[in-house]
């Protein structure tokens, strides 16, 4: 575009660079960061921590989000390219940056009590409504702990195990570094794959704060839900949960002479939406079963596995012709469904039934930004495959995740979390653009009503010089 020397001739997107850039500053990684990397590296984390707030692009498209964004206006020579972005992660993969910031946050923070997040979903993914786990086929299984500063609600460290290990030796190791730190009051968020007899008797013999989710392929543990569920819709358990209504009720699960103290969850609109769901997909099988004909040599239960998967159980079969024949087994469902909508969380320590529950569901969301990774592995240019660019990227994903939770934690503090999620917010401020004049001037469109009522709120207003710059000649 061209004009007069008034006349803008590009814009930027600025509105979530300005915000994120805001937590940057007050996570004191604007600091940190330069005296870890070069300085040229350090622009290109901060980029790849930026994206994966703002607009999750696969790598090969980094640069070009990159170039419509202010960032770009600060080094427009930062190249983003496959090569650059793969050595990066591999030197990020095999060095000890994560554990030296780790050191600097927690020692910065002076942390002293922490949550530590076991999450599997890089190996597998855990369901906290049904209690079984789904191993993947897609990436190779780690065990991943990550810790939480329970008062600033911020990421501050994270461990990564090789394999699928989930023993008490790993969360062991975890507690034993927080320790070193000076890290002494931790509670462990455990998913139900860390669910065993020989964890839940280790963990009280040490005296470790927890809370689990059951795993209910323990027999001890079917019946126990069989018998505490047939009166938890008694109006005396009822409880209102985030806007949601549930019913709540205090049990105990005996473990060769311990006590385990717990809660049974039923969320009577969950069991509606997952009965829903898992009819609407056992249908789906049937019918993609109703339409094959087999060809000759073709096998019928090498057919029926690859369609039905893991929900082969809820069927029986049987090969008629060159079509194969497949009836829901009603027991099984009935079975499954009858489960649907409630879940047992136990726990040592001081808990009560909403802390139990606030803290789990913390898990999940911290486990769904991990399970974003496996459709972004798979699309890392070849250049960041193997393990040491995998590690590397995981570091990306801790610092994105620092940012998140402080800017989640902003939106609490300001009173805008019940009307804006952390997404929200970027989309909203996404509409406020830095313009680059034809005389090279450099300036921001108007703020909207909504977006001055946001940034006043996080006490981001009067806005700083750079929000208003009227720049040097480019």
């Amino acid at each position: 575009m061209t004009g007069s020397s008034g006349a803008a001739i590009r814009l930027f997107d600025y509105g979530p660079i300005f915000l994120l850039r805001h937590c940057l500053r007050d996570l004191h990684l604007d600091r940190h960061l330069p005296e870890l990397f070069p300085e040229t590296e350090a622009a290109m984390v901060v980029a790849l921590a930026f994206n994966r707030l703002i607009r999750p692009a696969t790598m090969p498209y980094i640069d070009t989000w990159y170039a419509d964004t202010a960032l770009a206006l600060d080094n427009p020579a930062l190249s983003l390219s496959d090569r650059e972005i793969g050595e990066l992660l591999k030197k990020i993969g095999t060095s000890d940056i994560p554990d030296i910031l780790a050191d600097l946050i927690i020692e910065e923070n002076e942390t002293r009590r922490a949550l530590v997040y076991d999450i599997t979903s890089l190996s597998g993914s855990s369901s906290l409504e049904h209690g079984y786990s789904q191993d993947s086929l897609l990436l190779p299984p780690i065990t991943l702990s990550l810790v939480v500063d329970e008062d600033r609600g911020i990421p501050v460290m994270y461990d990564v195990y090789p394999g699928s290990i989930t023993d008490s030796t790993t969360l062991a190791g975890t507690l034993a570094r927080l320790e070193a730190c000076g890290v002494t009051d931790c509670t462990a968020i455990l998913g139900s794959g860390f669910f065993s007899s020989d964890n839940l008797l280790d963990m009280l013999d040490e005296q470790i704060s927890f809370v689990i989710a059951a795993r209910f392929s323990m027999k001890e543990l079917r019946a126990l839900i069989t018998r505490e569920q047939r009166d938890i819709a008694r109006a005396g358990y009822i409880r209102e949960f985030h806007g949601r209504t549930i019913h709540v009720k205090p049990v105990v699960f005996a473990l060769e002479g311990r006590a385990l103290q717990g809660y049974l969850y039923y969320d009577p609109g969950l069991e509606q939406e997952a009965r829903e769901a898992f009819t609407r997909h056992l249908d789906d099988i049937r019918e993609a079963l109703f339409a094959v004909r087999l060809k000759p040599g073709q096998i019928a239960d090498h057919v029926f596995s690859g369609i039905a998967g893991e929900f082969g159980g809820f069927f029986d079969c049987k090969q008629v012709e060159d079509r194969i024949e497949a009836t829901i087994r009603q027991s099984a469902v009935t079975l499954r469904t009858n489960r649907m909508g409630r879940y047992m969380l136990f726990y040592q320590g001081n808990a009560d039934w909403m802390t139990c529950l606030s803290r789990y569901r913390e898990r999940d969301c911290i486990e769904e930004e991990f399970e974003r990774l496996k459709g972004e592995l798979e699309a890392l240019p070849l250049e960041a495959h193997g393990t040491a660019a995998f590690h590397g990227y995981l570091f990306i994903v801790f610092l994105s995740l620092m940012l998140r939770s402080r800017l989640a934690r902003m939106l609490e503090e300001a009173g805008l979390a019940e009307t804006y999620s952390v997404e929200g917010v970027m989309l909203e401020l996404e509409k406020w653009k830095k313009i680059v004049l034809a005389d090279g001037r450099v300036t921001t469109t108007r703020m909207t009503r909504k977006q001055k009522t946001i940034l006043k709120a996080l006490g981001l207003v009067p806005l700083p010089r750079e929000a208003k710059e009227m720049g040097r000649p480019r």
